[in-house]
């Protein structure tokens, strides 16, 4: 279980008097109260020391036992950019993006007037006196705070202002909106645990932020919180850190890796876990981590060591793929295992580094020039993240092939609620390995034969003492023992071995997650974290318009006997994925017969923000003509 990132309980904390029953708006008529289900947007600069305090947020939210989701909207600049960070509290459980902003706290002067713009009518605002956004609106709730008073008053070096100015949003936010205060203290000193001066400076920040909330701001929004239960043994983790942990349960011991946002973090996080983990009573490393000099010799270096009987990978994102092609397709063509995690980010090219998006399907199911397929799998939460990482491991070895496990930015790098991870049972499944004893029973052994019926050879690992052992490995033209060829027939073989091994794999890769009431005539399909959005708009959909879909998630490539089974059963498919070219429904008709390809739609969201579910909800309608 990650106990390292395991969030503050909400149990074992006692509930405040939250603020129940009517506010009134600007023109004093009552309002009636929106108890935890509102989101709220803060507007900084990038490097201002933000982070700190809407984590603090988060997890005091969380800490009250409601459902929460966080994510962080920067720039791929070190400092000075604006950046944007939303909270969604949601009592329905929904985490997916919402459109809308109830509660904006505007703390970058630069953006402070579109900020303000773009909300939607009887929101709030929060920001600094100085800056008069209510000129800008009258139809939104305005909460001008002094915030550069109250900062000066609790910190006294200048320079540290910029970082606890923050802290008194948190304060001012946390009286608005009825948050516990014991919570927001537990919360904040478990973000400095280590630093009791830093814990205590930005502590007395959030009781300057509450303190003038309670004496000079009047409410007047319905926005509230009441304790819930609702993550009560929870953890809240990050899709990196969790792709990190199942790596190192997966039994990790060569990583490799060329820096590139947003995957660095997977790596980063894997090296903590190995100090802490996989060092022996005598300092002695059981792992060894290598930064290479570009991502094409990092796929390298994790194909060498898979040969080697090591169990390796690297993380990268869009533009290492590109760069992996050539050996990507070595591992393909000679059957080497090695495990990649690739983080999706906006592309072609530079792209939009610190965007998400799900855009490099295609890309990476056929990496390499000639006939080539790949393995992905494709985690919808971090419980997966951490699940579908061990797996890859497995299959890697048991396929003998790479295994891309395809996640993205939206998940990586954003904090998420969780049920703890389950502790894994399960021996690793090394594949077909020879020893000298089982050589010597057999009498033979040819590397690429197919002996078993499966495609899915055996191999020796380095060091077996046995002559029959060794072989070549080759990246050009060979035939079963591993000998070069260039007859016409070897390499048709071989090739067509190759595909009935991927087939192979669809039997072994893990299946979708299917919802299905047997009546509806609409399916929708999605992937990864395009689930979120999807869950959500279907309760729209029934709710707002009365329409019954079933929803399939899919987990992998190739695609299992059930997503066929699912696409045949309905009249009309939509497939929602965060891409322009709809990659995931090219996928999927390369894929079927082509009779029943005219069954597919494409709902698709590419705009580098995560999905949300109204905008499903509206292209889904505005198709079907309701």
């Amino acid at each position: 279980m990650a106990t390292g990132h395991v969030a503050l309980d909400s149990s074992g904390v006692d509930a405040g008097q939250p603020v129940s029953g009517s506010s009134k708006d600007n023109s004093g008529a009552a309002q009636k109260p929106v108890i935890n289900d509102f989101s709220i947007q803060v507007a900084t600069v990038n490097g201002s020391g933000s982070q700190s305090a809407n984590s603090v947020l988060l997890r005091s939210i969380f800490g009250m036992g409601i459902p929460v989701s966080g994510k962080n909207l920067f720039p791929s600049n070190i400092a000075g950019l604006p950046t944007w960070y939303t909270i969604r509290a949601s009592k329905h459980g929904y985490i997916a993006r919402k459109q809308e902003i109830d509660i904006l706290v505007a703390m970058n002067a630069e953006t402070a007037k579109d900020d303000i713009l773009s909300l939607p009518k009887g929101a709030v605002a929060v920001y600094e006196e100085a800056a008069n956004l209510k000129q800008y609106r009258d139809d939104v709730i305005c909460y001008p705070v002094p915030f550069d008073k109250l900062t000066a008053a609790v910190c006294p070096e200048a320079r540290l202002r910029k970082l606890v100015k923050n802290m008194v949003y948190v304060g001012v936010v946390a009286k608005l909106i009825s948050l516990d205060l014991k919570v927001v203290e537990a919360a904040l000193r478990r973000q400095f645990a280590k630093k009791q001066k830093a814990a205590d400076l930005n502590w007395a920040a959030v009781e300057a932020g509450y303190n003038y909330a309670a004496e000079s701001i009047a409410k007047q929004d319905p926005f509230v919180l009441e304790r819930m239960h609702a993550t009560d043994g929870k953890i809240i983790i990050d899709g990196n850190a969790a792709a990190a942990l199942g790596a190192m349960f997966a039994g990790v011991t060569v990583v490799t890796w060329y820096p590139i946002t947003p995957s660095s973090s997977v790596v980063e996080q894997l090296i903590d876990y190995l100090r802490r983990y996989r060092v022996e009573p005598d300092g002695k490393a059981t792992f060894a981590v290598v930064q290479a000099e570009d991502e094409l010799a990092a796929i390298g270096m994790v194909l060498g060591a898979g040969w080697a009987g090591a169990r390796s990978m690297t993380a990268t994102s869009g533009p290492g793929i590109s760069l992996m092609a050539e050996f990507a397709g070595l591992g393909y063509f000679s059957e080497l295992p090695g495990v990649i995690f690739d983080i999706q980010r906006v592309g072609p090219s530079t792209g939009l580094p610190t965007r998400t998006a799900q855009a490099d399907l295609l890309s990476i199911a056929y990496l390499s020039h000639g006939d080539t397929k790949h393995v992905m799998l494709l985690p919808g939460n971090v419980k997966e993240c951490f699940e579908l990482a061990i797996e890859a491991f497995n299959l890697t070895e048991r396929l003998q092939t790479p295994v891309f496990v395809v996640s993205d930015l939206d998940l990586g790098m954003n904090n998420w609620m969780s049920e703890p991870f389950d502790y894994p049972e399960k021996p690793l499944d090394r594949g077909k390995v020879l020893t000298a004893e089982e050589l010597t029973k057999r009498g033979s052994f040819a590397r690429y034969k197919d002996v078993d019926g499966d495609a899915i050879p055996w191999r020796t690992l380095p060091g077996t003492d046995h002559p029959q052992a060794a072989y070549f490995t080759r990246g050009s033209g060979h035939n079963e023992k591993g000998l070069y060829t260039e007859k016409p027939d070897d390499y048709q073989n071989l090739m067509e071995r190759l595909a009935r091994k991927f087939e192979t794999a669809r039997t072994l890769v893990p299946k979708p997650v299917i919802v299905q009431n047997g009546k509806s005539k609409i399916g929708l399909i999605a992937f990864g974290t395009s689930d979120f959005a999807v869950l959500e708009s279907r309760d729209q959909l029934k709710k707002e318009y009365g329409l019954e879909t079933d929803y399939l998630r899919i987990r992998a490539y190739p695609f299992t006997s059930e997503v066929h089974d699912f696409i045949t059963s309905h009249e009309r498919i939509y497939v929602i994925e965060q891409n322009r070219d709809a990659q995931m429904l090219s996928l999927l008709k390369l894929d079927l017969p082509a009779a029943e390809t005219t069954r597919l739609r494409s709902i698709r969201h590419f705009n580098g923000l995560p999905i949300d579910a109204r905008s499903v909800t509206s292209a889904l309608v505005l198709e079907e003509e309701i």
